[in-house]
């Protein structure tokens, strides 16, 4: 049992090297350029393609292929990365969440150009660089993390590593060469993947589709030590790697057996789960989503009847085997769920593959139990609906990078315990059901699916769900704010996403007779969203053209022509814009304007008389009633300079509204932001507060709005203790607020962006909610109908001031309400909410414009280190 045990823990040390020298490198490539990269086992793979072919078919001795391997052609192919794709997407300023993209379009082109290179079959006969001692693997890995530590800690470079990781802007204005830094970090990570390579590839199956899927299992210790600690990585790889050698000796018996085994020798997979759902994540909210979709206009109906006839045309003039053609709708109908999560939902999802897999396995499982296979379809969607509501719910905590992993990992774990295990799969037969298994029948019942399926997506884009789907993707903090309830609406994109992929994965199967797992797994998933972002996530043309392209290409005399086709376009994320909009277009809708209310002024210079939003029918607001010191709206100084007298308050202050008792935030690391801060906010007032920078003043605005939770004290709404209630549910309630970077929709008008507002708001108000807030933001001309993106700064800032009133909150907090705008446009925001508060509304601004807090301020508090002074 002793020399069992020994044995096991020296395959185990083996592996784990392996899964250390991959944590190395992807540590290092994130700390020095900020790519999560998910090529890695791409180029790993490469990398072991490369010596078999230096070795095997063209006799290289064994130490000289392996110099060239390790020393020339891994930190080349790095050197070319960092060069052609991701230096190009930093000075373009592009977000992790383009890159990561980038980063799957690169994996899914080196997958491809094996493919094309070599083959899709498996190669048994790899050299052996290190023979079979783990010591000697376990030592290369060891001495290859303490090289880096010691790099990293006492030379200059090691230094300049640090500064760029901290600070990159301000390492390059002292001097730093950051593009160096980062192309040295790229070499060193493509070395770390082709050592990684050669060690594997004798002992696993090296095939384009294999050892890439392997290498993307032990991502899980990058992940353990936060991308940022090599001796956590380390150690973890070799945990792992131990424990996964001695779960072999386990032989439990039952029906839980085979799942336990499963488990047992997918270790890593395990531990990328976990990690992925369960520890902090990489990555930020709101810095790393996928951005919004290039604006363009709509699809003619020209475009769409080409479409079709396109699609009808297999039924007209081939033959009587569409083996091919009938594989087109159900693959589209997988790509319109990732229109959904990703499209419409803005959401980085890499798990899709999955659902598609388990709805064609839950469809052969029913139907080999007698279900007859149109009713085992329809039972098998709503199961995997199920599934989806499952996984999604721990998934939608996470954002951007960390949201990505937790996706993968789902789409990993799902295949390698469910879809590929033979408990599971053994004996299912899939056929069509009765009546349809001429193809031609087969594919026009499929075509009648997407086209249900197609309009069902399309009406997601209008009315209230689909704006909210819209705010959710541009700004999600912003959608919050707008009322919009951020985690519910990304669990219905989630599971509408898992259904039509099931439904497709069904459709797949029926449409190949068969229950084939390799036609989900996770790399055809990773292809199959490189396809959707390539050719434009948002477009319902999308699933169409790439599922054609796909097929057709795959169904060429050359394997791989897909992939690297699709991986090269993904590579150019950020540089050409999606194909599906280079398309010929047609104009885009009318709007016809509405004619403003008689006698409302045509822009904010002229309040007064203007009722403002949530006012109700009869009521003249009090507009008139301005505090002392200001000029009256259209008097000959207007809109120079705001007042520079503080109001004078009207009689003694009103009973606050919005309380906070005694709150306390320390962020991580020790640093005290807020300590036993107090204060009131009452109705028809203008509270300010001011200090420097770094007095807590945004961190006590975010926790009034439910963006931040305090440690300690509590915040109350009319006595009611609102502390734990979320940002969407304290809009609900009345508070209302703005952002000191702009948080507008751009995809959305700005009219949409207003009824977004009154839809999510405090008080359904219906349409004169929404005109009174554009009439009183002067927003209720032609502009209402031109899309936010194309705005400047002072037009934004009052579309998303009418946002937050169409709600008819009755407390308003505005971050630094003046930022970006010029004199003019500062003295009509004063007068603007003079009338606000003059009306009864409650008003917090946080602002350093001196001029401005003078003017409307009734009471103005300082803070300085966490605490209000005065």
């Amino acid at each position: 049992m002793a020399s069992l045990t020994y044995e096991l823990t020296l395959a185990g040390l083996a592996v784990g090297s392996a899964a250390a020298l991959t944590g190395i490198g992807l540590v290092v490539t994130h700390r020095a350029t900020g790519v999560l990269n998910l090529a890695h086992g791409a180029v790993a793979m490469i990398c072991a393609y490369v010596l078999r072919q230096l070795v095997v078919e063209w006799g290289w001795p064994l130490p000289l292929g392996a110099l060239v391997t390790l020393l020339v052609i891994a930190p080349g192919i790095g050197l070319v990365l960092d060069r052609g794709v991701f230096r190009p997407l930093a000075l373009l300023g592009s977000n992790p969440a383009r890159t990561l993209v980038a980063a799957i379009g690169v994996f899914v082109l080196l997958v491809g150009t094996a493919v094309l290179l070599w083959g899709p079959g498996a190669r048994d006969d790899a050299p052996v660089l290190l023979g079979d001692d783990p010591w000697a693997q376990l030592g290369a890995a060891v001495a290859l993390a303490c090289l880096v530590g010691a790099v990293t800690r006492w030379t200059a470079f090691g230094r300049e590593l640090r500064a760029v990781v901290d600070n990159r802007p301000l390492a390059v204005l002292s001097g730093i060469d950051a593009d160096r830094v980062a192309a040295a970090g790229w070499a060193f990570g493509s070395f770390t993947a082709g050592l990684t390579g050669v060690l594997l590839a004798p002992y696993v199956r090296l095939d384009p589709y294999g050892m890439p899927l392997l290498v993307i299992e032990v991502i899980a210790v990058a992940v353990i030590a936060r991308m940022r600690s090599l001796p956590v990585a380390v150690a973890a790889a070799l945990a792992i790697g131990v424990a996964q050698a001695q779960l072999t000796r386990l032989h439990p018996e039952g029906w839980a057996g085979p799942l336990v085994q499963a488990v047992g020798a997918n270790l890593f997979v395990v531990a990328l789960l976990v990690a992925a759902l369960v520890l902090p994540g990489i990555g930020g909210k709101g810095r790393d989503a996928l951005p919004p979709p290039v604006p363009g206009a709509r699809v003619p109906g020209g475009l769409w009847l080409v479409v079709g006839v396109l699609f009808l045309l297999p039924l007209g003039f081939a033959g009587s085997d569409l083996q091919t053609a009938v594989q087109v709708p159900a693959l589209a109908v997988i790509l319109l769920s990732l229109v959904v999560v990703a499209g419409r939902g803005g959401q980085i999802a890499l798990g899709q593959a999955a659902y598609a897999g388990l709805g064609a396995l839950f469809t052969a499982l029913l139907a080999t139990g007698g279900v007859p296979a149109l009713a085992a379809l329809g039972l098998a969607v709503p199961m995997v609906a199920v599934v989806g509501l499952v996984t999604g719910r721990p998934a939608i905590r996470r954002h951007g990078l960390a949201l990505a992993l937790a996706t993968l990992a789902v789409g990993v774990a799902v295949s390698r315990f469910v879809l590929t295990q033979p408990y599971a799969t053994a004996g299912l037969s899939l056929g069509r059901p009765a009546g349809l298994s001429d193809d031609r029948a087969f594919y026009a019942v499929e075509l009648v699916v997407l086209a249900c399926c197609l309009v069902l997506v399309a009406a997601l884009r209008r009315g209230r769900t689909g704006r909210a789907l819209a705010a959710l993707r541009d700004h999600e903090p912003g959608a919050e704010a707008a009322g919009v309830p951020v985690p519910g609406l990304k669990l219905l994109a989630f599971v509408l996403g898992s259904a039509l992929a099931a439904l497709g994965g069904g459709l797949l199967g029926m449409g190949l007779r068969a229950f084939d797992p390799e036609a989900y797994d996770p790399v055809r998933g990773l292809l199959w969203f490189a396809a959707v972002l390539a050719l434009g996530a948002d477009s319902l043309l999308t699933p169409l053209a790439a599922a054609a392209l796909l097929v057709t290409l795959d169904a060429g005399p050359h394997a791989g022509v897909a992939a690297a086709f699709i991986g090269l376009l993904a590579t150019l994320t950020g540089r050409i814009p999606p194909l599906t909009t280079l398309l010929p277009s047609g104009p885009a809708p009318r709007h016809r304007p509405r004619a403003p209310a008689a006698g409302t002024p045509p822009a904010v210079t002229a309040l007064a008389g203007t009722p403002r939003a949530g006012t109700p029918p009869g009521v003249t607001p009090q507009v008139g009633t301005r505090p002392a010191g200001t000029r009256p709206a259209g008097s000959p100084q207007a809109g120079t300079r705001p007042p520079r007298t503080r109001p004078a308050a009207a009689g003694p202050a009103p009973a606050p509204r919005l309380r906070a008792h005694g709150l306390t935030l320390t962020y991580p690391g020790g640093t005290t932001a807020l300590s036993r801060v107090s204060l009131d906010l009452a109705p028809g007032r203008v509270t300010a507060l001011v200090g420097p920078n770094g007095a807590g003043k945004s961190t006590l605005f975010d926790c009034l709005a439910g963006t931040l939770r305090p440690r300690e004290g509590r915040i109350t709404l009319d006595g009611t203790d609102i502390t734990a209630r979320s940002a969407h549910t304290r809009t609900r309630l009345g508070v209302a607020r703005t952002f000191q970077r702009l948080a507008v929709f751009p995809s959305l008008t700005v009219e949409e962006n207003v009824r977004l507002g009154e839809e999510r708001g405090h008080v359904r108000g219906g349409p004169a909610a929404v005109e009174r807030s554009l009439r009183l933001a002067g927003l209720a001309g032609p502009v209402r109908h031109r899309a936010a993106a194309d705005l400047p700064t002072g037009t934004l800032r009052r579309v998303e001031l009418a946002r937050a009133l169409a709600g008819q909150p009755h407390t308003l907090l505005l971050d630094e309400p003046a930022a970006g705008l010029d004199a003019a446009e500062t003295a009509a925001l004063a007068r603007i909410l003079a009338a606000l508060a003059a009306d009864g509304l409650t008003v917090l601004v946080v602002e350093h414009d001196p001029d401005l807090v003078r003017g409307i301020a009734h009471t103005v508090h300082t803070m300085e280190g966490g605490r209000i002074l005065s």
